[in-house]
């Protein structure tokens, strides 16, 4: 069944430019994970695009999944989108899937999720995640269970900037703090859109100075300091990348 939104076909049309760019980052033939389908459309677009072979598209709630039930066959790949009801990976087996896809949760909830079924991690290819919050501590957290980070892609998007990242197994040297916090693998691939999170953040991290010099209480001052670091470490790396 072909759906026309705007210059797109398909359900590429439902997606939202960080979810393709997200999609675009998993493995061509590798059977997918979906974790947190929601409505599917991300896992439809995997099967029609010719991406994955098979997805196994999974959500916590019912409510959704229900959704993508309904998606899934008005799409017409109900016989290579397996939909499950399942809290994180705990319904999916080892060795099912080569790729687990999870995006638009917060970094705390990922780790969770890909920490509760460490059988089923390990038997996975690669990682495709798109984190929400915590990024610098989810880069260190995905090199901690056994994987490194090969690729990784920026984008901005309804006035907010988001990191997507694709891991495979094995280990690499620890990365430096400023890596952690603005990624090794980004000017490689997303550098304009690296310059300009590091002036905005440089921007707003500027602003909330001012205000806690204005305060002048004690916690301003200790987080006051704390900024100063962090805004240290953005110079750093706005320096390196303007050579």
């Amino acid at each position: 069944m072909e759906e026309r939104v705007g210059n797109r076909v398909g359900v590429a049309g439902f997606l939202s430019e960080r979810m393709l760019r997200t999609a675009g980052f998993v493995s061509r033939g590798n059977r997918t994970a979906d974790v947190g389908c929601d409505h599917a459309y991300t896992s439809i677009y995997l099967i029609e695009q010719g991406i994955a072979p098979r997805v196994i598209a999974m959500d916590v709630n019912a409510g959704p999944l229900a959704r993508a039930k309904e998606n899934v066959r008005k799409f017409g790949v109900e016989e290579t989108v397996d939909l499950r009801l399942s809290d994180g990976l705990a319904k999916l087996l080892p060795g099912e899937a080569d790729t687990v896809l999870i995006a638009g949760m917060g970094g705390p909830l990922m780790e969770r999720i890909l920490t509760a079924h460490p059988e089923t991690v390990a038997a996975v290819k690669e990682l495709v995640l798109q984190p929400q919050s915590e990024i610098a501590e989810f880069r260190r957290f995905v090199q901690n269970i056994g994987f490194r980070i090969t690729e990784e892609d920026m984008l901005f998007e309804d006035g907010k900037y988001y990191t997507i990242l694709r891991a495979e197994h094995g280990t690499e040297e620890l990365w430096t703090e400023e890596e952690y916090l603005y990624g090794k693998r980004l000017k490689e691939t997303a550098l304009p859109v690296l310059r300009e999170f590091l002036t905005e953040e440089r921007r707003k991290m500027q602003e909330v100075l001012a205000g806690l010099s204005a305060a002048g209480t004690e916690k301003a001052e200790g987080r006051k300091e704390e900024l100063l670091l962090r805004l240290a470490k953005n110079e750093i790396v706005a320096e390196k990348l303007a050579k």
